[in-house]
């Protein structure tokens, strides 16, 4: 059984001057994660020709990324706080740069595919870690918000920036540039992270794992992001959708039982138990669903309705990005002066903005409707995540702030994942029906009934999600005491 000596636990913030140049590296790491996981899209056709990609197999270069950054991000996080968090980093880092490299050097799908799956393994180990060493790094209270406020402002960046970057690479020097310029910048990140992060763990008189547990899990998360991915395709009654979602059930049911008779379990269910850290990662996952899902329907909007190239629509996209960013940065003042229900404003910006866009029609135009659409979104996804993942860390001892960045990071996946599966089925589906019943009507005006109807229910979800908030998260001091932290020794070295 795991135990520890309480010892006195020094404010790391007081410790280390570097702290914020270590954000820096920390939040440019979770950028370039963030940026993979979408800005494929804008070289699919290109990768597609290039490799002679089957016209299904295409979609896996990006749900083999999906798959394993999902699936394996609760196991990341947890490596994090046993093995050392500034290690773990490191790996991680490693693993994503070599995995992009093999990327860009791809000769076949099966090569980028492969490449691909250890990416989403890399970024996996990287971005829960980096959250945690952020947490262990910068007092809970006004430092620890300011600084999630600018990680929450890349992470909007990167998710926005991918048209931006991704569309003059591909028209420019070829596709395998947008794997390319990781690698100078995993690089980089590798050589500073021994200069700017210290290492921290939790010092335990012995060391015990959970394999059962972590087999578990991570099988559950895989086989639930590889139905909600494949379910637009096949069908959500289809045997092949079914059969995931059954057999992630099932892994859940068993990882709970291991959990609750482990001696050292990777995930104490007591964590679990917390109304606040469960509120936080149940909103996060709203966030997810919206805040991925809105973009994912606006591409298609204008790129196949209003004739908007790739590059046309990121530079278009940017209002997003800035409003991100400002709700990023107001977010993390909201939760002193508000407390963690200030995630509900978010989520109503979100709403608000899904229902401008419910307006956009045949031939449309950008302005008003997709400008002030992606404004308020914008504004509620900043506002909105950084208050949930203040609210997921809140309270949490150190040496479980891995674990508990691993759960925040994998109910975004899992709400981004589950996202793109909603938003494309009611689009696809309304669609067809209005098609069937307007057999001579324009296929544009068809495509736009069904991203109506697609965005219609990004704003039924920001609703719960909303709704969520208001009726789970609190103030930041009572999230603070529900649960105990023990006092544990952390190692740092520089």
């Amino acid at each position: 059984m795991e135990s520890s000596a309480p010892v006195a636990r020094p404010t790391p913030a007081l410790l280390d001057p570097r702290r914020w140049w270590a954000l820096a590296l920390l939040c440019g790491a979770f950028f370039m994660v963030i940026l993979d996981g979408t800005i494929t899209i804008v070289a699919l056709p290109s990768i597609g020709a290039d490799l002679s990609f089957s016209e299904q197999g295409l979609q896996w270069v990006l749900s083999a990324y999906a798959l394993t950054f999902g699936g394996l991000l609760l196991l990341g996080g947890r490596s994090a706080d046993l093995l050392g968090r500034r290690r773990v980093f490191m790996a991680g880092g490693l693993l994503f740069t070599a995995a992009s490299l093999g990327c860009a050097l791809a000769w076949s799908p099966e090569a980028l595919l492969s490449a691909r799956i250890v990416q989403g393994a890399g970024a996996a180990i990287m971005t829960p870690t980096a959250l945690s060493i952020i947490s262990t790094t910068f007092s809970e209270g006004s430092e620890r918000n300011k600084a999630l406020g600018l990680w929450g402002a890349l992470g909007g960046i990167g998710a926005t920036a991918a048209w931006l970057i991704g569309g003059p690479l591909v028209d420019g020097p070829g596709w395998r540039w947008i794997f390319f310029i990781n690698v100078p910048v995993g690089l980089a990140g590798l050589v500073l992270s021994p200069l700017l992060l210290r290492e921290s763990r939790a010092t335990l008189t012995r060391r015990s794992y959970d394999p059962a547990g972590a087999l578990t899990i991570t099988g559950a998360f895989v086989l639930l992001v590889y139905a909600v991915v494949e379910a637009p395709t096949v069908g959500w009654a289809e045997i092949r959708t079914i059969v995931p979602l059954v057999g992630s059930a099932v892994l859940i049911a068993a990882f709970a039982l291991i959990e609750s008779r482990h001696h050292a379990p990777l995930v104490p269910l007591r964590l679990l138990r917390s109304r606040t850290l469960a509120g936080a990662n149940a909103v996060t996952v709203f966030v997810g669903t919206v805040g991925v899902g809105v973009p994912f329907v606006l591409t298609l909007y204008a790129q196949q309705v209003l004739g908007y190239s790739a590059l046309k629509f990121g530079i278009s996209s940017v209002v997003l990005a800035i409003a991100a960013t400002v709700g990023a940065i107001a977010g993390q003042a909201a939760v002193l002066k508000a407390g963690f229900r200030s995630a509900a404003g978010g989520m109503a910006l979100m709403a608000a903005g899904s229902l401008v866009l419910t307006r956009v029609s045949v031939p449309g135009s950008y302005f008003p409707v997709i400008f002030f659409g992606l404004l308020l979104c914008g504004v509620g996804i900043g506002l909105a995540f950084v208050t949930s993942t203040v609210a997921a860390l809140a309270g949490v001892a150190d040496h479980e702030s891995g674990l508990a960045s691993g759960l925040s990071n994998t109910a975004l996946q899992i709400g981004s994942a589950l996202g793109v599966a909603i938003v494309t089925t009611v689009a696809v589906s309304r669609s067809h029906d209005y098609q069937a019943t307007n057999a001579h009507a324009n296929p544009a005006v068809a495509l736009t009934e069904g991203f109506q109807s697609a965005f219609v229910a990004c704003a039924v979800l920001a609703a719960i999600g909303m709704a969520l908030a208001l009726l789970l998260l609190g103030r930041p001091r009572k999230a603070a005491r529900e649960l105990p932290e023990p006092v544990l020794a952390v190692s740092a070295s520089d």
